[in-house]
């Protein structure tokens, strides 16, 4: 549960939903495979790799059970990927390969971390799935699937700016104090909690709310 990271994961695989919800028409069976796939590739692949550069979640996963998840996870999702390329098109196959280098360089911080930036992240995380369950449902690219995948990526790039420093926060921070000082003279003291809580509380209400969302926009098309 700590290598999926279930909301952020669930966020994630919204993206897809949404993209999915602004094609002409919508096909439950690419939606749930597609969704499936990226599960795979995000929720367990993409971690598993985080985790194996740099421990940054502290799981007691050996490596080796950490490379089988990500091999299986991403492996997974790209076998999905080829049977859409014979059910749905060969756009299909550019996204897998587009999708696989993504899961792979961006966690492995590969090409000199070149790929590992906040850009990155958006256009990965974001904009990506977006794209990709407007292109299986729709069986190409058109300008809404585009304008949905960029407002995806700003929303991943939102959730990163709150992400970024809460992580700092709760990870590497040892101590933090202070005092804020209002202008009606009330004072608020500085700590690890007070400065964590307002990112935290903002990140769990846009986990909830732009799957919510993803779900009700789905469902009219259902």
């Amino acid at each position: 549960m700590t290598l999926v990271h279930p909301p952020y994961t669930a966020w994630h695989l919204s993206y897809v939903l949404l993209g999915a919800a602004a094609a002409p028409s919508v096909d439950h069976a690419r939606v749930v495979w597609t969704v499936v796939a990226f599960f795979l590739a995000v929720g367990i692949g993409a971690h598993a790799l985080d985790e194996l550069h740099g421990r940054p979640l502290g799981t007691q996963l050996t490596d080796r059970t950490l490379i089988v998840l990500a091999a299986g996870g991403i492996g997974g999702a790209a076998v999905i990927g080829l049977v859409g390329v014979a059910v749905v098109s060969w756009w299909i196959a550019i996204l897998v390969a587009v999708g696989v280098w993504l899961a792979v360089a961006y966690n492995l911080e590969l090409v000199g971390g070149r790929f590992h930036t906040d850009l990155w992240f958006s256009l990965a995380w974001g904009g990506f799935p977006a794209l990709v369950g407007y292109v299986v449902n729709a069986g190409s690219l058109a300008w809404e699937g585009v304008v949905v995948a960029a407002g995806c990526v700003a929303l991943s790039a939102g959730q990163r700016a709150l992400s970024t420093p809460v992580r700092r926060l709760r990870r590497h921070t040892v101590s933090l104090e202070g005092t804020q000082l209002l202008d009606d003279g009330t004072q608020c003291e500085l700590s690890i909690a007070t400065a964590a809580a307002p990112l935290d509380h903002a990140l769990m209400a846009l986990s909830a709310g732009i799957v919510l969302l993803a779900v009700g926009l789905i469902a009219t098309r259902w």
